[in-house]
């Protein structure tokens, strides 16, 4: 965990991500303002990128405000689309997702 991340927002944003169910989607943002800091978009997103094995977390499931999967084609972009699609999340001719279908809300 790195030292810029205040241990609560992180330890938040691990269960958060945690909770969000197969067939649904979460935004970074959207996990930042649950999890108490709505500027925090980009600290989800490291925590993911540093945590996601070690915590066992569904990374997958996590896409970027615009509906769209942030990683680059060939760095994973593949394999989180493919695991998206595997529990029914459509995307559209755009690689889009419609987050007022598929957005989690707890």
């Amino acid at each position: 965990m790195d030292r810029k991340i205040e241990k609560v927002f992180y330890e938040r944003v691990v269960s958060i991500i945690r909770t969000i169910p197969s067939g649904r989607i979460a935004t970074y943002g959207q996990i930042a303002d649950y999890a108490g800091n709505p500027r925090g978009a980009r600290e989800v997103a490291y925590i993911l990128h540093s945590s996601s094995e070690s915590e066992n977390l569904p990374w997958h499931r996590v896409i970027n405000s615009k509906g769209k999967i942030s990683m680059k084609r060939g760095r994973g972009y593949e394999l989180q689309k493919k695991l998206l699609e595997d529990e029914g999340v459509a995307f559209d001719e755009e690689d889009q997702v419609d987050l007022g279908r598929f957005r989690w809300q707890p």
